[in-house]
């Protein structure tokens, strides 16, 4: 057999190799082909452990961001940078590249030591299970004759007393440290940390500042030679205030910035994302082309929601089914959040007089107001019998069960008759800013109508425009009822279910005394029904 048949590109184009077509005087050659490029590498160990092609995407008017990135991994290795800071899209194989950045540095030194964190142990247990499946290779080991003598799934150390630790962000690392004590001359190993931050968790200022704590107080100080250890952190942008931010803004950090739409509109991988889909995502999710695509998170004060996404019309949709969504308030206090009750009209979206099968919300009303809790109640069933007047009578009503919330539910739920009562519980961890965030793609869609020169549309329009992501607005309670409406009948989809309509539409008014119905007739003076 041809020994040209052992050169990187002819492994990776064969399929027919075998573990015995290795010939000793051709390892040496390959071996000096495979550290000289952490690509080439890549390329051949990715195809003998998937069987799959290692794709380099070629995208016009820049560089393969596998490439660029390729180069500044090596400097870390060649000890040329110290403190490197990547930022990119996820989906776009930066684990990929780190876990064979690992096994190639091992096949080096195999003395190296690692710890590699990601924001969940079994992300950073799933990279670590990458570098161990390429190191358990046979031809790997007969390559650089490095083999594993202690393998577990959180922890492995090579025949050489190389480690290597995976480790959860904001969890403890113990008794475990990155680099070789006293060895300077030469690469001996690195802190990895793989996307800090679980991005639902990025609004949280408690969340961010453990994510700093940890990686000041945990994670740095287990580099065995202080600051000529080198660390890496990978990463998607979340917030402005992320721990990216940190490095990008420090002079002794190496940033790469890797956008998926440069300035003048070329693709970073059109195999994942061409020009015209990053387009549409930027044009129906700003925040999250800004923040995931671009790596520029928006400042957390920028408004969430923009009023023009709301569309205003003067026809009334075809309403499928009505429901009513509630957040109250504790105190008649003009300087807290308000009471408020917002009435919703379920339908399909209308396209030029084409109908689709998209969901829409109608705001047909909306009341905000203050009051003590003591009149909590008869407020929401003055506001009921007005819903129950309109020509669709509300099957669903959403009361937040909470605080004040908790007190109107236990008074109404035995006595709502023809509407189901939900109960809306927030789940931890969760805030407002992300619930409000979950909301936007559904209307910058403008998925969201309001009637034309009815009282509430301008008021909630701009309430709506107000709302920021560092919840720096004053209120939020006409927001609250949105989320709570476009959580119920758009992603969860109870209010209506085309393949199983059960709405209850009850057609018998409530028996009101007689203050309640002056309440409601007042109510409908005022909201010109």
């Amino acid at each position: 057999m041809s020994p040209n048949l052992l050169r990187p590109d002819l492994i990776y184009e064969s399929l027919s190799l075998k573990e015995d077509e290795f010939l000793i005087k051709d390892i040496y050659e390959l071996k000096s082909k495979m550290w000289g490029s952490l690509l080439s590498f890549t390329r051949v160990f990715y195809w003998l452990r998937t069987h799959k092609k290692f794709e380099i995407p070629l995208p016009d008017g820049r560089e393969s961001h596998y490439i660029t990135i390729c180069k500044e991994l090596s400097k870390v290795f060649d000890l040329k940078t110290s403190k490197l800071n990547i930022n990119i899209a996820p989906r776009y194989g930066k684990t990929e590249l780190l876990a064979h950045f690992v096994a190639w540095a091992f096949s080096q030194f195999p003395d190296c030591n690692f710890i590699y964190a990601s924001y969940a142990l079994h992300i950073a247990q799933r990279a670590v299970g990458i570098i161990r499946d390429i190191i358990r290779l046979p031809k790997y080991k007969q390559l650089f004759n490095v083999e594993l003598l202690v393998d577990k799934e959180y922890y492995f150390k090579t025949s050489s007393g190389g480690e290597m630790l995976a480790s959860g962000v904001t969890g403890s690392i113990t008794g475990f440290g990155c680099g070789i004590t006293g060895v300077f001359d030469r690469f001996n190993g690195c802190l990895i940390i793989d996307d800090s931050l679980k991005p639902h968790e990025a609004p949280s200022d408690s969340q961010r500042e453990e994510v700093f704590r940890w990686f000041e107080w945990t994670a740095k100080p287990r580099r065995n030679n202080g600051e000529d250890t080198p660390i890496i952190h990978i990463g998607q942008r979340l917030h402005e205030d992320d721990l990216s931010s940190m490095f990008i803004n420090s002079p002794k950090w190496t940033n790469l910035v890797l956008e998926t739409l440069d300035k003048n509109n070329n693709a970073l991988d059109p195999s994942k994302h061409s020009v015209e889909e990053l387009l549409e995502i930027k044009k129906t999710d700003e925040y999250l082309f800004s923040a995931e695509y671009q790596q520029n998170p928006q400042p957390t004060g920028g408004g969430i929601f923009k009023e023009e996404d709301f569309l205003v019309v003067n026809v009334t949709p075809d309403i499928l089914a009505t429901f009513i969504t509630a957040d109250t308030a504790e105190t008649d206090k003009t300087y807290n959040d308000k009471t408020v009750f917002s009435f919703w009209g379920l339908h399909y979206i209308v396209n030029h007089n084409i109908k689709t099968d998209i969901l829409g919300l109608f705001w047909i009303d909306c009341l905000e107001i203050n009051i003590e809790i003591k009149d909590l109640e008869n407020e929401f069933w003055s506001f009921y019998g007005l819903c129950m007047a309109y020509k669709i009578k509300p099957s669903h009503v959403a009361i937040e069960n909470e605080s004040s919330g908790k007190g109107l539910i236990s008074k109404i739920e035995g006595e709502l008759q023809g509407s189901r009562l939900h109960k809306i519980e927030r789940p931890r961890g969760i805030s407002k800013a992300t619930r409000f965030l979950l909301c936007q793609p559904y209307i910058s869609k403008r998925l969201i109508s309001l009637p034309f020169g009815a009282k509430h549309t301008q008021n909630c329009i701009k309430h709506m425009g107000k709302i920021t992501i560092n919840m720096t607005h004053r209120f939020d309670d006409i927001a609250d009822t949105a989320e709570m409406a476009i959580k119920l009948a758009l992603v969860d989809k109870v209010i209506y279910n085309k393949k199983d309509n059960n709405n209850i539409i009850c057609n018998d008014i409530y028996n009101f005394n007689s203050a309640k119905m002056n309440r409601i007739d007042q109510l409908k003076k005022e909201r010109g029904w």
